[in-house]
Parts: structure tokens; C-alpha cells; sequence
């Protein structure tokens, strides 16, 4: 388990005359370091694939290896830094997606943080792929959230960005135009959205480290899910106005009120001809809710793991029983390897209340079982763990 350097911002939207937010102001709440592991930013970007596409196990492999060979550089407990001197020497496709795939998995492990997401409980849903009636929902064109995250308030978009900076200092010291531009747009979706709650995640990886930005709207529905020791003003705190540099042109509202709530605002925005054309079909006499999505996207992640198990030939162990198929892929697109990591799919899920749950550990393993996706994080150095060991740390004592 390691360790990231987070900044916790407040965003509140300047609307203009048009209803359109015409600036975001953010002003810094606090800093406190985040728990991390390597084993979950690689599982979380391992389910990051469309699950109605082709599953390519040589290409989920090679992804794995790149990834972890950029990013799996520091020991168990320290802050999570990265080879940046080669991330910088690398085309800029290469850096997009080493900082994207690391931005992805910081956000998922800071909302579990943030949220006081508990392994066992249903309060948070993650789709890093919209299911397809989702993507109904939101709309196929224009912004729409890299993840959609249910917690006990209601559904909360998520925004993760991940980008390289040559800068020495932990943080930015002011608002990049990218970033400006974005919180404008999410602003602004949201609005026309009902005033849909969101946050957003922006990871850093320079010189000194592995940093990232959240950034909260001023939202009774988000900050009540927050944890207290969040909440807490920092002395002397930033403050950025985030305005864009040039006139925007607005593009189409994309109303969804009506589908993550009992109704829509008596006077909210009027859905465009484009959403009416994407909404759900009219002979659904009832809506569709959130737990039904999730349901879908269980469904199909069952059927890729399926696949997964049957095109994995070699078994390597068992978790309470259940053999484990998969292979230890080897850190070394950079030269020499310190980390490998075990990508493993279990025959059977193992049901906690019903189902599968995520679960992992801040201490012992680096290990985390996403449903019967199993990946573990070790650095060549120490010793494999044993299956037993494994388990031990993943499992609650109640299981065996």
C-alpha cells in the first residue's frame, strides 16, 4: 500500500444571465495523504474496457506491463511516485495513457476514501464503462462522467484526469487553462443535468511524486457524504477563479433529472430533440433505477470473466476453495523489472451478503478481489506471498 498527497477543493459556479456558469471559484479546504495500492489502480484499469468488446488477454497483459512498469517504483508505505524522467522521454500518446489509466485508479481509491466506502456494503457502484441504456441517458455526444458512482445520497458523477508536470513542487500553484476548461464544462453539464452532483479528480505525476486535486462542488448531496476530517479549512487555503480565456459556445442540454430521481424539477431544463430520441423507450411504464444498471453491468463483467477463465489455461491457487486462473506478468517494458503482478480470475464469485464484494487491505498484501478478478502487486525483491496468505488478507474472519 502506498500513499498519495491530496488537495480537497471547494467549487461554488458563477452563473451568468444565460444560466450558464460563467466561472468556477474553488478555494482549498485541506491536504492530507490518501491510501493507495498498486494492486487496485491495476484492477481498476484492467475493468476499464468496453464488456461488449473483444477481451484480448495479450493485449490486457501488455497494458498491465507498461503501466506498472512506469508507475510501480516506490516500496510498501511511501508516497507513489513514478519513473518520470523516462515518462518524460516517452511520445505524448504514451504519457496520455500512463497518466490517464493512473489518474483513473487514484480517483476510485480517493472516492472510497472520501465517500467512507466500506468493503461488504452496496453504497458505491463504479462504471468505468457506461452500460449501454446509461449511455442512453446521458447522451452519446458531449461530456459525460468517467465514472458514476451511487452512494446512500444518490448517484455522483466522477471526473478523473491524469496529466505529467516538470514542475519540482508537490502541487500546481494555479489553475491550468485544461483545468479551467473542464470544471466549466462539468459546471455546465450539471446544470443542465438538474443540477446532477459531480466531483472532480486531478492527478499530477512529476518529479516529486504522485499528487492529486479533488475538486467538490458546494452541494448539500455531496458534501454530506463526505468524511468530516475533509471538511476542515486549511490556514492561508488557495482560492482560484476559473474563467475561460475565450467566449465558449454552449452546446445541447442533455437533461437526465428524470432518471436518477422520482421527478424532475417542476421548471427544469427541457430535454433537447437528441435526448428525447435517446431516452428510454415509452413502453417502459416504470423507470429505470440505478440498481438496475448496476445489475446489467454485473452481468455483463460476469460473462468477460467467464471468457477470462476459459482462455486461462494455467491454474495457480485458490481463494476459500475456488481455483484461481491467470499468470504473474512481469514489470519489465523499461528494462529491468522491481514489480510483477498476479491478473487472476476466479472460477466462482465469493458471495458476501449475496454477492461478490471488493475488498482489500491497508495493511499486509498488496492484493485486491474485484468480484472474481484477482490481482496482487509484489516487488521482486520479497518473496511471493503464499495462497494462504492471500486469502487471509482478503477475506473477513467469517469467510474461510
Amino acid at each position: 500500500m502506498n500513499i498519495v498527497h491530496a488537495r480537497l477543493w471547494r467549487t461554488t459556479a458563477v452563473i451568468g444571465s444565460d444560466g450558464l456558469a460563467e466561472a468556477v471559484i474553488a478555494t482549498e479546504l485541506g491536504r492530507r495523504s490518501l491510501p493507495v495500492s498498486l494492486s487496485q489502480l491495476v484492477s481498476i484499469n484492467a475493468l476499464a474496457c468496453d464488456l461488449r468488446g473483444v477481451i484480448d488477454q495479450g493485449v490486457h497483459d501488455h497494458e498491465v506491463n507498461l503501466l506498472t512498469s512506469y508507475v510501480a517504483e516506490a516500496t510498501s508505505g511511501t508516497p507513489l511516485t513514478a519513473h518520470y524522467s523516462r515518462l518524460r522521454a516517452a511520445s505524448r500518446h504514451i504519457r496520455g495513457f500512463v497518466s490517464e489509466c493512473t489518474g483513473l485508479g487514484v480517483m476510485s481509491a480517493v472516492s472510497e476514501e472520501l465517500f467512507a466506502w466500506k468493503p461488504g456494503k452496496r453504497s458505491l457502484n463504479s462504471f468505468d464503462v457506461l452500460p449501454r441504456r446509461l449511455g442512453a441517458v446521458f447522451g452519446r455526444k458531449g461530456p459525460r462522467p468517467d465514472l458514476l458512482f451511487h452512494l446512500e445520497t444518490g448517484a455522483i458523477a466522477g471526473e478523473a484526469r491524469g496529466r505529467s508536470r516538470k514542475e519540482r513542487t508537490l502541487f500546481p500553484k494555479s489553475a491550468t487553462k485544461p483545468q479551467k476548461d473542464r470544471m466549466l464544462t462539468l459546471a455546465n453539464w450539471s446544470i443542465d443535468n438538474a443540477d446532477h452532483p459531480y466531483f472532480m479528480s486531478w492527478v499530477w505525476i512529476g518529479p516529486s511524486g504522485v499528487v492529486v486535486d479533488i475538486f467538490l462542488p458546494d452541494d448539500e448531496q455531496v458534501t454530506k457524504s463526505v468524511v468530516k476530517d475533509w471538511t476542515v479549512s486549511a490556514e492561508g487555503g488557495e482560492r482560484w477563479v476559473m474563467e475561460p480565456e475565450r467566449p465558449r459556445r454552449r452546446g445541447p442540454a442533455t437533461p437526465i433529472a428524470d432518471f436518477f430521481g422520482d421527478a424532475a424539477p417542476e421548471n427544469g431544463p427541457i430535454p433537447s430533440e437528441r435526448m428525447r430520441s435517446n431516452q428510454v423507450p415509452a413502453g417502459m411504464a416504470r423507470r429505470v433505477s440505478l440498481e438496475e444498471y448496476a445489475a446489467e453491468a454485473d452481468r455483463r463483467a460476469e460473462k468477460m470473466m467467464d471468457e477470462l477463465y476459459r482462455h486461462s489455461a494455467t491454474t495457480v491457487g485458490s481463494v476459500a476453495g475456488v481455483p484461481v486462473r491467470g499468470k504473474w506478468i512481469t514489470a519489465n517494458a523499461l528494462g529491468p523489472a522491481t514489480h510483477e503482478v498476479l491478473i487472476g480470475v476466479l472460477e466462482a464469485g465469493i458471495p458476501r451478503g449475496g454477492r461478490a464484494q471488493r475488498n482489500r487491505r491497508s495493511l499486509g498484501t498488496d492484493a485486491v478481489l474485484d468480484g472474481r478478478l484477482l490481482t496482487v502487486v509484489r516487488r521482486l525483491d520479497e518473496d511471493r506471498p503464499s495462497w494462504e496468505r492471500i486469502e487471509t488478507d482478503l477475506l473477513p474472519p467469517s469467510q474461510p
